[in-house]
């Protein structure tokens, strides 16, 4: 059946497989909990049950599902309350068996974490699997001729859908809007004539940034006061090196406002001689 059967059939004569039992949160099953998914939608008196066991780390997300369903009326069964836990891992008897109607020359352990791959390389070996080659994420393994192994490595890591893009989990652009979204940014321009004075007002433009400080200070007047402090402390000379006053002044201004609120922002200074 397609899903969009879901709503013409009689309830009590569905059962629907979703995914999102450990509460990923774009999953079918969170998109239920919170009524928002486009073919499957619950009512007061459905039941759901969940054949996992909640894996250390994702209880935060199971419980909100669990408190989604709930709240509309939906009876939650777990493995808490019934046997109903069903494991998609073999245990080591099952394993052997597989190896055994296998029989294979090669074994390459590539599920879990390093404590699991390696015991599972020594119980393959136990088997008497000939060739075990213990490989880890982006490593190239030669299977023949001769003797397997590692012989170099590929590109590899956690990839970011950005826009029409994909990104490494890494890449700058990432890195530099997360740091944003904690701290905030502050653009400052300032006019400095020949003489190193400042000409007019610095145009100040801040996001991310609270209204005011610990001693409820405007932050605007203690962003304003850090540049006119730090213009008035430098020499002259100085002031008239555009590089060393947008310097001078971007640290006085991360300083001011992280003793202001308790974090430094990013702040972008530009000096234009006029």
């Amino acid at each position: 059946l397609s899903p969009d059967a879901f709503d013409r059939l009689p309830r009590d004569k569905i059962v629907a497989l979703v995914t999102g039992s450990q509460g990923e949160p774009r999953a079918a099953l969170a998109r239920i909990a919170e009524d928002e998914h486009q073919e499957v939608r619950l009512a007061a008196g459905d039941r759901v049950i969940f054949s996992s066991r909640t894996i250390p780390g994702n209880e935060k997300g199971v419980g909100q599902i669990i408190n989604g369903l709930v709240a509309q009326g939906i009876e939650v069964i777990t493995d808490r309350t019934h046997l109903v836990h069903v494991s998609g891992h073999p245990r080591r008897s099952e394993v052997a068996e597989m190896y055994g109607w296998l029989r294979p020359k090669i074994a390459i352990p590539a599920h879990g974490e390093a404590l699991h791959l390696a015991e599972h390389a020594r119980f393959a070996r136990g088997l008497g699997i000939a060739h075990v080659v213990k490989a880890r994420n982006g490593d190239m393994v030669r299977l023949g001729p001769g003797e397997p192994c590692i012989v170099d490595e590929a590109p590899h890591g956690r990839l970011c859908r950005d826009g029409s893009l994909v990104l490494a989990a890494d890449d700058q652009a990432i890195q530099q809007r997360g740091k944003l979204s904690f701290s905030g940014v502050v653009s400052i321009a300032i006019a400095v004539n020949a003489r190193g004075d400042v000409a007019g007002s610095p145009d100040v433009v801040f996001a991310g940034l609270p209204g005011r400080g610990r001693d409820s200070k405007p932050i605007d007047e203690i962003i304003d006061d850090a540049i006119f402090e730090t213009l008035d402390g430098l020499p002259r000379q100085k002031r008239r090196d555009p590089d060393t006053a947008a310097i001078a002044v971007e640290r006085a201004v991360r300083n001011a406002v992280g003793n202001a609120w308790g974090k430094k922002p990013t702040v972008h200074v530009l000096i234009v001689e006029v």
